[in-house]
């Protein structure tokens, strides 16, 4: 009868810890927010950390604003026993990491923990065709906000120091590529833009006054993080201008995404009828979303945001080609990320 009660209560044991898991599992993702001291930047650097929420806190949203759906975290929860994979995020031009959040999310409800930055001179409200060219600076951001998490008793003890992945979206592509090894020729960008001024990266540059004959020496720097052991890019900006040498010699594995076929993204194409980055390095994979277009990365957008962004002479972030499913691709998105890590 004892033997029996005591399995009796093993049983009622493990089926709670299995509801309690599964309640955790069910919940938003963990976030919380770094204040990063960088020797290279003025000021601190702003970061983003999501995570499995390990424990119940509150309900806050991250991401909210008139355009955008933010998403909903579990501000300040605890981190689950374990390691886990890290991915260190760039946004793109004009980006910020609040706007990653449905990302960060995603990633961390299959058991990563994704670490953001606001790169300075790059980021809302807050971003300068000059500045956005010193790709040494954004990828010391990162590598800075790197630093900080490992030395935080949170959250240092719950990564796996193997597993570091850097991520990025357009020209935060670029900079995750470049903490991979990749370098960019300041000379071939110069040529590049000439013939081809109505490309929309070259064409936000020139509106900043950019001399592309005399580009920041960070253009072209070695920005390698040894600690990376792997990148994935979605639609990377510079592809075309990646150095031979260092597409030979990159030394760890590449994911490539292009959102939409080369025809609606042209600048971020990795594929053949544009970089051709994917057969070009010696170990990469490349994943084509569609039907998307470059802005398809961005948050869900509110009903209505179109024409308030058309009336306030933003460009057109909420337009998708016909038939997209914004947060459908996202999901297809998350899916490649977390298959390439391994997830």
């Amino acid at each position: 009868m004892k033997s029996c009660t005591l399995a009796a209560i093993a049983a009622l044991s493990a089926t709670a810890a299995l509801s309690a898991t599964a309640a955790l599992a069910e919940m938003p993702a963990g976030h919380d927010r770094l204040d990063v001291v960088a020797g290279h930047r003025a000021m601190p650097v702003a970061a983003s950390v999501w995570y499995p929420a390990g424990s119940r806190t509150y309900v806050g949203r991250v991401g909210d604003n008139p355009v955008f759906r933010g998403v909903p975290v579990m501000m300040g929860a605890a981190v689950p026993e374990g390691r886990m994979p890290l991915v260190l995020f760039s946004h793109g031009s004009g980006g910020n990491m609040d706007a990653a959040a449905w990302l960060g999310s995603a990633l961390a409800a299959r058991g990563a923990m994704v670490l953001a930055v606001n790169h300075p001179g790059s980021t809302s409200g807050d971003s300068s065709p000059r500045r956005s060219l010193r790709l040494d600076d954004r990828a010391a951001d990162l590598s800075a906000a790197l630093d900080a998490l490992m030395a935080d008793p949170a959250f240092a003890g719950h990564v796996d120091p193997d597993r570091i992945v850097a991520v990025g979206f357009s020209l935060g592509g670029a900079t995750a590529l470049g903490l991979a090894g990749l370098r960019f020729d300041p000379a071939a960008y110069a040529d590049y833009c000439r013939a081809e001024v109505t490309r929309t990266d070259c064409a936000f540059f020139a509106k900043g006054g950019v001399d592309f004959a005399a580009l920041p020496d960070g253009f072209g720097a070695d920005l390698r993080d040894a600690r990376v052991s792997a990148a994935f890019a979605i639609d990377p900006a510079f592809g075309y201008v990646a150095t031979e040498a260092s597409i030979a010699a990159m030394p760890v594995p590449v994911g490539l995404l292009n959102l939409g076929t080369a025809d609606l993204n042209p600048t971020g194409d990795a594929g053949p009828e544009g970089s051709d980055l994917a057969a070009r390095l010696p170990d990469a994979t490349l994943t084509v979303v569609a039907p998307a277009n470059h802005f398809t990365f961005l948050p869900a957008c509110r009903d209505g945001a179109p024409a308030l962004l058309e009336e306030e002479g933003e460009d057109p972030i909420c337009d998708d080609p016909p038939a997209t499913d914004r947060e459908a691709v996202h999901g297809r998105i998350a899916e490649a990320i977390a298959g390439f890590i391994g997830l």
